[in-house]
């Protein structure tokens, strides 16, 4: 005899399920926001969702954060975060930083466990080919000097290195000439970090800033923020690579033209902030390093529906997860026994 569930529990249970949050209903990482930066601040989950709540004189003062639409949050000094709250934005896929003060560092990255690993395969394939490398970093290069900007002849990482300091020095000598600051050398001294004139504190302020995102949008992709083309020897290597295609027309003008503000960090975060909504520089983060790491393809919008983990296997390639195989083709029964 079967017994069918009651009519009064059938609108509970469809309620729940269609209440159940679900991957298709996530934003995906194009179209998220930039970043948020946090400091003094506790930030906690309640009933209703992830609230950042600040002690001031005037009493507590809070506001709701929108986690499903954020890529990146900066936490800085004196931020608290519970384990609720944090779990809420892993859940989210957002990136949730430890930044230093004014978020000029970067200490730590939480990361999310529901990624795929297509694009990490793929760049861990290249990263290992010293000749794909090689093609990635010039690839890198061209994008920010232009097409065929990278001669024939040039088989080095040296001699890119060299065209690279090049450009960036006669860039920032055309800057200081137009804003009239005089002779600008680039400089990042955190022990003496007060002492800096204000255009290398507003760049170095912008460009964490920078890294916060494409942090995020790497690690979106499930790529590994550690394995770079051309930096090396870090766990932000790759970061530095992509965040290099765009400070030219982000970071470093921006920089310059902050040369007289009393408060150049600050100034720099708000204006990089506001920039983006114009550069739209998510959804270019991420076709850029589909297009570096896997070129000539035009590739469509992921797909959002979740998978099991694939087992590895030489011969036949991925395996489907989450089967049994002991009466498989491959296995029949009975042909292997416990040991005793």
């Amino acid at each position: 005899m079967t017994t069918q569930p009651t009519p009064a529990r059938q609108p509970a249970d469809a309620r729940r399920r269609l209440a159940k949050p679900t991957v298709a209903m996530l934003p995906r990482i194009a179209d998220s926001l930039s970043f948020l930066y946090l400091d003094v601040v506790r930030i906690h989950q309640d009933d209703t969702g992830v609230r950042a709540e600040v002690s001031s004189d005037r009493g507590n003062e809070s506001v709701y954060l929108p986690t499903a639409a954020l890529s990146c949050v900066l936490l800085g000094p004196g931020t608290s975060i519970t384990a609720r709250a944090l779990t809420t934005l892993a859940r989210h896929g957002t990136t949730v930083l430890i930044a230093g003060s004014g978020g000029v560092r970067c200490y730590a990255a939480a990361l999310p466990d529901s990624l795929s690993t297509t694009w990490l395969e793929r760049q861990t394939r290249a990263w290992c080919d010293d000749d794909r490398r090689l093609a990635i970093a010039t690839a890198m290069y061209e994008k920010r000097f232009g097409k065929d900007s990278v001669p024939k002849g040039a088989t080095s990482l040296a001699q890119l290195r060299g065209m690279e300091g090049q450009r960036v020095k006669a860039h920032y000598r055309l800057l200081a000439q137009q804003h009239r600051i005089g002779r600008f050398r680039r400089t990042y001294d955190p022990a003496a970090w007060d002492s800096q004139d204000p255009v290398n504190l507003a760049l170095s302020a912008a460009n964490t800033c920078l890294y916060g995102i494409v942090h995020a949008a790497i690690l979106a992709l499930g790529c590994s923020p550690a394995l770079g083309f051309i930096h090396s020897g870090n766990q932000q290597a790759f970061v530095y690579d992509i965040a290099d295609l765009y400070k030219a027309q982000l970071t470093i003008p921006l920089a310059f033209s902050l040369h007289a503000s009393s408060n150049p960090e600050a100034a720099a975060r708000r204006s990089f902030r506001d920039g983006l909504r114009l550069f739209s520089l998510l959804p270019r983060i991420v076709a850029d390093l589909q297009d570096l790491l896997d070129p000539g393809t035009k590739h469509a919008v992921p797909d959002v529906e979740e998978e099991l983990v694939d087992l590895w296997d030489p011969v036949t390639g991925p395996v489907r997860g989450g089967t049994n195989h002991a009466s498989s083709p491959a296995t029949p029964a009975g042909e292997f026994t416990w040991p005793q």
